[in-house]
């Protein structure tokens, strides 16, 4: 889970724990990508499209999808965003989300 606002972050990574979840975070881009380099277990991703530091969230899905091409993405933000730099099956949430939207969507992506 990258997301650099916390209180939303430390919510939905409960949510997911909660629902069985394995979960990893990180508050920035730079520390995603340092993740995926570790060789940390990664099933898939869920990154808010505007990060503070210099990676957004775009730039983390396109890292991992040139590291681990198989790993699923979920993009959320609260503003528009642009479909044609999402990932081949990259899948965008709307802020405010529901945990119900988010867990539908992970669900789905991990069958």
């Amino acid at each position: 889970m990258i997301e650099d606002e916390f209180f939303l972050r430390l919510n939905i990574v409960s949510c997911l724990q909660d629902a069985g979840y394995i979960v990893v975070e990180a508050a920035t881009g730079e520390e995603a990508i340092a993740l995926c380099n570790s060789g940390a277990s990664i099933d898939m991703i869920i990154t808010d499209i505007n990060l503070g530091g210099s990676a957004s969230g775009w730039d983390v899905a396109e890292f991992f999808r040139t590291v681990r091409p198989d790993v699923p993405v979920v993009y959320t933000s609260g503003k528009s965003h642009d479909a044609e730099r999402r990932v081949a099956g990259g899948v965008f949430v709307l802020k405010p989300y529901r945990h119900s939207d988010i867990l539908e969507v992970c669900r789905r992506l991990a069958r």
